[in-house]
Formats: C-alpha cells, structure tokens, sequence
C-alpha cells in the first residue's frame, strides 16, 4: 500500500531521516512512535507531497486517496455538518452534477455510483463522527464560527474522517479531545476500513487501536507487528541481543588486530596477516545502543502537611456569571493523600471545578473550607502563554529566588528536567514539551500540598509521560488530574470523580466501566450496570482511605528511616572519600583509625535502618492490602 525506498529528509538544514526504508500493506493500522522533534511530522510531509524527500522515493497506489486534519479549523458561518458532509468532495460533485445532468446514461452512472459509496446514508454517518466527537444535535446545526479553537479542530478531524481516504494520517489527534473523544476515537480507528498511520504518544490509544508499530529513532525507521506494549518487549529483546553481538565481535577484533600486529612482518605469517586484515575492513561495525536518556520530572515536596481534609465542599455552585452556575449541588471533600483523576466530556465543567479547588473561582453559593496554610499548585495548557516569551527558564526562577545565590537558581532549574542549553533558551524558543517542564516546575516550587493538572501530557512524549507518572507517584501531597491519557490515569490515581449533568460526583466504577459507558451501546443499561459491578470498588476505595488514615504513623515512621537511611550513605560516601587519601594515614593516623571506625559504625547502621526500612514496609503493605 504506502512504500518509502531510501528516505532522507531535512528541515532548516537538520539531517531529520537518513536513507530510511518502509513498506506497509494495505489495511495496516500502524502507530508512528519517536521523541519529539525526530521527524515523524516531517515524514508525513513528505508522503503527502508537501516536502521533497532529499534522497529516495514514496509509492502509493493510483489514485490513492491520502487524508490529514486540516491545519487550520474551519471557522465559517456553516453548519458543522454541512462543513463535515463537504469533505466527501466525489459525493458532493455528483449530487451537483445530477441536478444538471440530462444524458440518461450518464445520469445511471451517478445514481449507481451514489449508491456504491453509500451517498445517502451520509448524513447520519456525518452526525455519527461528530455525535461521537461530542458535538449534539443543536450543536452539529450551529455555526463554526461559534466554537473556539480546539473544537473547530475537532470538526476538522470529523471531516477527514467522514471523507474515508485510503491512507489516514494522524497526527496527535488526542491533544485537542478529552477522553470521552480519545475512547471513540480510538474504537473508530480499530475499525476503519482502510489503511492508517497515527502519530501519537497515548500508550492505551496504541494498545487498543493500532496492529504495529513504526518506530523512528537515530532517523532510521523499524516496523514491528503488534501493540505497543508488545513492541517495547521487542525492542528490548533486539537491543539485548545487539549488545551480545557488538561485545562478541569487538572480542573477535580484538583477537585478530593482535595477531595483526604481531606477525604482520613476519614472512612466514604475513600471508595469514594480509588475509586478516581483509577480513577486518569486511567485517565493518555492530553499532553501540544508544539511550536517549529521558529527564526526570521532580515536584516539590510540601513543607508542612495539613490535616484532612484539605478542601471541603458543601451545597456549591459555582460559575462565570452571577445567577448562572456552571456546576451546583456540589458536597465533596479533598483529603491529603487523595488522587483523584476528573472525568466528563469536555465543557462539561471540569475546568471550572479546577478553578474552584484552585482559588481563581470562588462559590456563588454555599460553604467551602481550605485547611490553614493550604498551598496549592495549578498547571493548565494555556498557562504556556503566560510565560514570559524574552525570558529564559533561569529568569522565570530567579524571580521566584531574588535573593539566592546564582548558583543555587541554577541549580533549582536544573531540577524541572532542563538541560543547560535550554535552560539558558528563551521561552518561545522552546518546544511545547519543554515549556510543559519549565511551567510544571514553577507550579510546584513553593511545594504545594495540592496539585491541580489540566491536560499535562499534551506535548509530552511517551516517556516523558512515564517520567511524570514516577513523579506524582513520589509526589507527597493530594493530586486533582484532568486528562485524555488513561494509562496516565490508571497509573497515578485510585479515586475518579464524575462531572456531568452540572454537578462532580464520585464515581464508582473504573475506566473500563467508563469506556464501556462513553463507546458501547445502551447508556441507561451501561450506567447501571457500571453502578451495580462498581459498588464493592466504591467500598474497597473508601476503606483504603480509612486504612492510609490509620497507617498514617507507621507511614511518618518509614519516612524517617528513609531519611536516616540517606544520611548514612552520604556519610559514609564522605568518610570513603577522606580514607581515600593516602597523605591521611601518614599525618595522621589517629585521625585515620577515629574515621574507620566512623565509616564501620555508619555501616552498621545503615544496615539496621535498611532491615527496619524492610519490616515497617512490608507490615505497610500487608496492612494495606489486608
């Protein structure tokens, strides 16, 4: 279906692909995988025609039809359903020449053609995508011009959706929907007729959706069949084995360099030698792996912990206008340890409810308390335009440090996940990513005992997204997540909160219940049953809260041993460092014999800490888990 022979492909003068080589067959669902900034768009400009391949060629089939989401959203006065019905640009110029057309013959050939492409069940198949897409019936009939930015993008995803092209190209589709539209989507692109290539970092959306994986890295490309999850255990496999390879043949080189070098003047060897020496500019050069280390995220830990709950909320309403709240009927309460991930179509408030657990809103009615000295850290997307473009990720600290040490500013940026060049960029001239870092890490300086996350992952790569979960996994405060990446969900929370029919509720079931109820049929059926199977979950959840309540002193316990713990190793790293100095023992051996026995009895202590450390956790875990 789609074939790149010997691919290369540059941009600003940047060697993006290098002689690259693929083959997909038709029907392929494929998900396009790689750090942001590889190239993967740049290969897909270069299918579509839009950027000329420096070297090789693509071949697709004749009149193969390629579709992409358009760059710009639609923002006319149509409707969105006519803007959708539009994309099928075959179907629109047979209706219109059928108005027109007087030849019978030729007026057969349409109707019959009409019918081959199922021209009159188009509308309802137009209003399925964008039903699907969260747009209503009223809201399928209003105008674009009526909708922001990210839904308009979404009608311009419905289009090229609804046209049905032979080779869909997908580029991060998820970033603008919530994760209602990301479960439809995904179950869409399972079943879509024809071929598929999707950029994405959404690690479930590539379990559940694709049959293989592409892979760009060191701007070489690589085909795997299977899921995503099955295409890391290959990967790792194939990169253990390239290891084995290179030490056995950097061992063989070795060997026959030696004898090289040790009978090449010899008359009686030289032959031998000459032959060797062939074989080894034969035998060319298993390549190193090479990691691409990822940074670490590291949020700040609260420097006082309040008492639960943090946040109570009872009988609120909240809202942008007086007398027209947004959410009501609002009795929740937010406790330290809680995780909580929000769920509910997009517009349906959760943002709002954000604000209102943030401090930006306050209630229109009703009480809500905030535990003394409540620090709270918010993140949301638009947020990225609040940084200051001219200044650099050391400026936006040192406002925050005015009267800190260079060094020490340096320091704390380094510790958002910036590398020293980016730490030095101006704002605008960073990625979407690393921008995400630098925000993330001003959110969280002051060490929140809450943080709030609207849509993190969006410019995140897979394992950036991996690097967050270990973060708020280690985080020490509560966490309000509001995402489309469910496998960030199902990793980082234990608690979802429903936002829907103008209210936040707890919900009892799990995603899987939740996907059940966004993708499969029967929403009444769906609910109750989600209902029914979720109770004992809503119960297990509950006690989990009372039992972390109650471990909350064996936890504290455990917490100060892993302090000890880290004490001791760096002492005994400074007591190596000093007996390590050879001058010590002859200046002054008290001193020396004084420090060994330091070492010895820190030693010893650390491995008490340790075996402590083992019991106390286990007893945790077992309590937990009882």
């Amino acid at each position: 279906m789609l074939s790149l022979s010997d691919i290369s492909a540059r941009i600003a003068g940047r060697l993006l692909i290098d002689h690259a080589t693929l083959f997909l067959p038709e029907g392929t669902k494929a998900g396009f995988v790689g750090r942001n900034g590889a190239g993967k768009s740049t290969l897909f400009r270069v299918i579509c025609g839009d950027l000329s391949a420096e070297t090789g060629s693509v071949s697709l089939p004749r009149n193969c039809r390629i579709g992409q989401v358009a760059q710009e959203a639609p923002g006319t006065e149509q409707p969105l359903i006519e803007i959708v019905l539009q994309a099928d640009t075959e179907r629109m110029s047979l209706l219109a020449e059928a108005e027109t057309a007087t030849d019978p013959h030729r007026i057969a050939d349409i109707q019959t053609r009409l019918v081959d492409i199922d021209a009159h069940s188009a509308e309802a198949r137009a209003a399925s995508i964008l039903s699907g897409l969260g747009f209503d019936h009223e809201a399928q009939h209003r105008p674009a011009s009526s909708f922001s930015g990210g839904w308009r993008m979404r009608v311009a995803l419905a289009a090229v959706l609804f046209s049905q092209p032979d080779l869909l190209l997908l580029d991060e589709p998820t970033n603008y929907l919530d994760l209602e539209g990301t479960l439809w989507l995904e179950d869409y692109v399972r079943r879509y007729p024809h071929t598929v290539v999707i950029i994405s970092h959404d690690r479930d959306l590539l379990n559940k959706a694709v049959n293989s994986i592409i892979h760009l890295e060191q701007k070489k490309l690589t085909f795997y069949r299977g899921s995503f999850d099955q295409f890391e255990k290959q990967r790792a496999e194939a990169r253990e084995l390239q290891m084995k390879m290179r030490t056995k043949q950097l061992a063989q080189r070795q060997h026959m360099e030696a004898f090289v070098e040790r009978f090449r003047y010899k008359a009686s060897k030289a032959r031998q030698a000459q032959s060797r020496l062939k074989a080894l500019e034969r035998m060319g050069s298993i390549s190193a792996v090479v990691d691409e280390n990822v940074r670490a995220f590291s949020f700040q830990a609260p420097e006082k912990r309040c008492a639960s709950p943090i946040i109570s909320v009872e009988r609120v309403a909240v809202g942008y206008h007086p007398g027209q709240p947004v959410l009501s009927h609002m009795d929740l309460r937010l406790d330290n340890d809680d995780r909580i991930a929000l769920l509910g179509a997009n517009g349906n408030g959760k943002s709002t409810f954000a604000k209102l657990l943030s401090g930006r809103l306050e209630p229109e009615t009703g009480t809500m308390v905030r535990a003394p000295n409540l620090k709270i850290g918010y993140f949301a997307q638009h947020q990225l335009d609040d940084l200051v473009p001219a200044d650099s990720a050391v400026d936006h600290v040192r406002k925050l440090m005015p009267d800190a040490p260079e060094a020490k500013v340096r320091a704390r940026t380094a510790q958002m996940g910036l590398s020293t060049e980016k730490m030095e960029t101006a704002a605008r001239d960073l990625s979407g990513g690393e921008k995400a870092r630098l925000l993330m890490g001003l959110a969280t300086f002051h060490g929140p005992n809450l943080l709030i996350l609207d849509e993190p992952t969006n410019h995140l790569d897979i394992d950036s997204r991996a690097a967050l979960i270990q973060a708020l996994n280690a985080f020490e405060g509560a966490v309000i997540l509001i995402s489309h990446d469910r496998h960030l969900i199902e990793a980082s929370v234990d608690r979802l909160w429903l936002v829907h029919d103008g209210t936040v509720k707890s919900y009892d079931g799990d995603l899987e219940d939740y996907r059940t109820l966004i993708v499969g049929g029967g929403k009444s059926n769906s609910r109750q049953a989600t209902q029914t199977s979720g109770a004992s979950k809503a119960e297990q959840r509950r006690a989990a809260a009372d039992r972390r309540q109650e471990l909350a002193p064996l936890k504290k316990k455990i917490k100060e041993i892993e302090s000890l713990t880290a004490s001791l190793e760096k002492k005994i790293q400074v007591l190596d460092a000093e007996l390590a100095d050879a001058a010590l023992y002859e200046t002054s051996p008290e001193t020396a014999a004084r420090k060994a026995k330091e070492r010895n009895d820190a030693e010893a202590a650390l491995a008490e800490a340790e075996d402590q450390w083992l019991q106390l956790s286990s007893d945790y875990e077992e309590a937990m888990a009882g």
